[in-house]
């Protein structure tokens, strides 16, 4: 399992298109926290990243990243996995 590094936290935050002063705003933390978080120099609290991920919109970034996969190999079976109820539907729908 892959740690969450600094600039996993930063690329998480660019690609929602926030500043760090609006996160930290969303987050209700102080900016320089932001700044030490994706530098390294401050140590990641689960809570924090949960609350990071959730403002972020990042969830399946760092499940990918747990997980130790691509991201879009994740979005790609998570999105073959929501067809599924549909399908077993079709199916059961011929029978």
């Amino acid at each position: 399992m892959k740690i969450i590094t600094g600039s996993d936290l930063r690329k998480m935050r660019k690609e929602a298109g926030l500043s760090q002063e609006k996160l930290a705003e969303k987050l209700h933390i102080a900016r320089s926290s932001i700044s030490k978080l994706e530098r390294g120099q401050l140590e990641l609290r689960v809570s924090d990243l949960f609350r990071w991920m959730n403002v972020t919109q990042s969830q399946e970034y760092v499940a990918a990243i747990i997980l130790g996969i691509d991201v879009g190999i994740l979005q790609q079976a998570l999105g073959m996995i929501s067809t599924m109820p549909t399908l077993v539907g079709m199916i059961g729908g011929l029978l």
